[in-house]
């Protein structure tokens, strides 16, 4: 009796528990864990961040990133040159090699939107119009996380669509 009790309330915790992340299939592309920083009202500048993994034998390539929520979109790199970390518009692109896992995250490969319009607010969410090469148009919903998160919150579910 005891035991079938316990087990009833560990169901119903189960299915009480908040959704997790989960993934999108976009073709030959899995987008995974997409998140973005709030942001502070008026900040100008916001970053936003997934892994994308081409499970392919083509490769393919991210063109392009349009917002509502901020006057620009650009895909973007930081990276050492010498002792000083700098950032840069990859203007053709971020290419997602077969087979391959591409990173954007704080401090390497990642999303820029300048001239927001709105500051972006923990647990919301702001889609992204991402465009690739091979796989087309998708929508992802970025959540938003604490100032310095390094990865979205696990009790938000991802509700991306195409």
């Amino acid at each position: 009796m005891i035991r079938s009790i316990f087990a009833a309330l560990t169901l119903v915790a189960l299915s009480a528990a908040p959704a997790m992340a989960h993934d999108i299939t976009f073709g030959s592309l899995e987008l995974n864990a997409p998140f973005a920083r709030a942001t502070l009202p008026n900040a100008p500048v916001a970053g936003g961040f997934l892994t994308i993994v081409n499970t392919g034998d083509t490769d393919d390539r991210l063109l392009r990133a349009e917002v509502t929520f901020a006057s620009d979109a650009q895909i973007h790199e930081m990276a050492m040159e010498g002792d000083v970390m700098k950032m840069r518009q990859l203007e053709d692109g971020l290419a997602i090699p077969a087979g391959e896992t591409v990173v954007l995250e704080p401090g390497g490969y990642h999303l820029m939107f300048m001239g927001l319009s709105q500051a972006l607010v923990e647990g919301e969410t702001v889609p992204v119009v991402l465009t690739f090469e091979q796989a087309g148009t998708v929508t992802v919903d970025l959540h938003i996380g604490a100032p310095a998160a390094d990865a979205p919150a696990e009790d938000h579910s991802a509700h991306m669509g195409h």
